[in-house]
């Protein structure tokens, strides 16, 4: 009695963990009823028929990340680049992962490596490695087209490196090296010729800003010489009406002039190292003292009243 007693413990025992299942948060279970799928069972408490259903397939419903192995691609220009990459894929529909492919994560990982071969090769190399987030939105868009029917959704695809060979790279470093410095040149260029242009500007400058002065000094010195000539023409002008009044003192004034100047650029002059003095001092006397009398009669310097005109007394 006790033994059919256990038996049947035994057995409720078996059916209740058979008929009863809990499903954890992020995972969904397919449901088999003589090996044919009938429904997937959500998170949580499900119960099933005992003998009849039972839990076919586990498929987890979270975000998984994939790792494309590395390969080698070669480009459109015939350069040979190893590329690999992650896809990050979420199953949407349970009972199609399960039984539209049989691998779910091995198809998608050789999906994604025929087709980064298919649009690396389609580039040249400087556009694969300049054009990353391009080759990344291609890849995205064909596969998760191909994995729909899987029951799959692939959010993101990103290529993690791009290596080309070392030959490649070394050519690369030098094409690079040779540009940087044709820029420099070009700049080095640039700074002279505006270094030449701002010389020959300041030049420019110096040479208006001198002309000018030299305009401006002829200017004042016309100028003086026509000031002194009015000043030569009023004094020839008086001393020619003096003369044409009879006036003896005024042919005086205007020889004794003459003298005067005559006498004065001798002695000055630099070339000259013996001055002759004339013997008869007595006549440049009296010539000084007739200049005097003109000056007298005529109120000051021909006739300008500024002054008594001072003339030295001269020795014999």
């Amino acid at each position: 009695m006790d033994a059919v007693i256990i038996f049947f413990a035994v057995m409720a025992l078996v059916l209740a963990f058979s008929a009863i299942k809990v499903v954890p948060q992020g995972r969904q279970f397919t449901v088999e009823r003589f090996g044919r799928f009938t429904r997937s069972l959500q998170p949580g408490i499900a119960f099933l028929i005992p003998f009849v259903d039972r839990v076919g397939r586990r498929m987890s419903m979270m975000e998984t990340v994939l790792d494309v192995p590395r390969q080698d691609v070669i480009t459109k220009d015939n350069a040979v680049v190893s590329v690999d990459a992650v896809v990050f894929v979420q199953v949407i529909d349970a009972a199609k992962a399960a039984y539209e492919v049989e691998n779910l994560i091995l198809a998608i990982q050789n999906l994604c490596m025929t087709n980064i071969r298919t649009v690396v090769g389609s580039m040249d190399l400087d556009d694969v490695l300049s054009n990353r987030d391009s080759i990344n939105a291609r890849l995205l868009h064909v596969i998760d087209a191909a994995t729909d029917a899987w029951g799959a959704k692939v959010l993101r695809v990103e290529i993690k490196d791009l290596t080309p060979p070392a030959d490649l790279t070394a050519a690369m470093a030098r094409q690079m090296k040779a540009e940087r410095e044709r820029r420099a040149q070009i700049l080095e260029a640039e700074g002279d010729k505006q270094a030449a242009i701002l010389r020959a500007e300041g030049a420019k400058q110096s040479a208006i800003l001198e002309a000018e002065g030299r305009r401006e000094a002829a200017f004042r010195d016309a100028e003086a010489r026509e000031r002194e000539a009015e000043a030569e023409a009023k004094a020839t002008d008086a001393v020619s009406q003096a003369i044409a009044k009879g006036d003896v003192n005024a042919i005086r004034y205007f020889l004794g002039l003459k003298y005067v100047e005559a006498f004065g650029e001798l002695a000055t002059s630099n070339q000259q190292r013996t001055v002759i003095i004339p013997a008869d001092l007595s006549g440049l006397a009296g010539l000084v003292e007739g200049l005097r009398a003109l000056n007298d009669q005529a109120g000051g310097p021909l006739g300008g009243g500024a002054g008594r005109t001072s003339v030295p007394p001269t020795r014999p």
